[in-house]
């Protein structure tokens, strides 16, 4: 590292500490995409340097006209490289360059020397949902090195996702915010793990992106009151247009058509009853004896009320729960107010 650079001639400026700007960038964000004084003040810089010689914005600082230096210096260095008051900006490596911080921190602490001004500039920030890159890097690698995840296939997983799903619904009824968060991650990993998997299928396969891209499309398609020329003031009329581009785009015969007969007994019930009212057919619930009878028209019923059998049944099946913790001299399990 050189540090020594003539003075304007005729004035003393040795004195002036000058200034230590530490330029750090989102790893999220494609390299050059910089904020405009984050490249005013490269351009300005007296010294510009860099202790990674691979750092990915180095190709488009060079290329901006931007001198860089591979060098990593001591805070002594460092400081020393100000003198006379000059710029040196220092473009911080993908992990931080706490050796060199923590060392300027020590300087400043002690008293003992004129410190140059000491600055952190952000050259660019993460967007909302940039942290799903991370996850999907980190999922790449794990499919790509983990024993275990290597050799999952969408089948193996089938009964996690469903076993997660269950997960977030009980931590929602708990009210418990961490839980949430957590549960919300664990769908979330089935997602891009299924995504990831996707990838390999030699005939039809496709990536997170895809299966992104897709949802993106849909609800845009089913939002036309929110991007196009629709308009909708009540839940009900953007639950008409919902179901209206629905049926448009699924082309089914049959508004049973879609129907999962693989969910719980009381939420298909529910569902296929929400169908017929819907699409306002005259159904007569079918008659048998038996406690499955029973069930669907209690089914039926709470739906045409407003209320999710499954999650009315789990509510009650909590509170007997707890009658039985209770008649066994145990307390309650905690639960967090929603």
């Amino acid at each position: 590292m050189n540090a020594d650079t003539p003075d304007t001639p005729g004035t003393d400026t040795s004195d002036t500490p000058g200034r230590v700007v530490l330029l750090t960038a989102s790893h999220r964000v494609a390299p050059g995409l910089l904020s405009w004084p984050a490249w005013r003040t490269l351009r300005a810089a007296d010294l510009v340097l860099c202790a990674d010689e691979a750092h990915p914005q180095l190709p488009y600082l060079r290329e901006a006209g931007v001198a860089v230096e591979i060098a990593a210096p001591t805070a002594r260095e460092l400081v020393d490289a100000c003198a006379g008051g000059r710029t040196v900006v220092v473009v911080a490596a993908g992990e931080g360059d706490g050796a060199l911080t923590d060392g300027l921190a020590r300087m400043a602490g002690s008293g003992r020397v004129a410190m140059p001004d000491l600055e952190l500039l952000p050259g660019s920030y993460d967007l909302p949902g940039a942290r799903l890159l991370d996850l999907v890097e980190v999922m790449d690698r794990i499919r790509r090195e983990c024993p275990w995840s290597s050799r999952q296939t969408h089948e193996g997983l089938a009964k996690y996702g469903i076993e997660e799903a269950y997960e977030l619904v009980e931590a929602i009824e708990d009210g418990d915010r961490d839980e949430l968060r957590e549960e919300l991650g664990d769908v979330l990993l089935q997602v891009v793990f299924h995504a990831r998997i996707a990838e390999e299928h030699e005939e039809e396969p496709f990536s997170v992106d895809d299966v992104a891209g897709t949802i993106v499309e849909k609800l845009i398609h089913r939002h036309p009151h929110v991007f196009g020329d629709e308009r909708a003031e009540t839940p009900e009329e953007v639950k008409a247009h919902w179901l209206r581009t629905k049926a448009v785009e699924k082309r089914r015969a049959s508004v049973t058509d879609g129907v999962p007969l693989g969910q719980p007994g009381l939420a298909l019930a529910a569902k296929l009853a929400s169908r017929v009212r819907t699409a306002g057919l005259d159904v007569a619930l079918p008659s048998g004896d038996g406690i499955g009878y029973e069930l669907l028209a209690l089914a039926a019923r709470a739906e045409a009320e407003g209320v999710d059998p499954e999650a009315a049944l789990r509510a009650a099946g909590r509170a007997y729960r707890d009658a039985i913790r209770a008649a066994e001299g145990q307390e309650a399990p905690d639960t967090v107010e929603g």
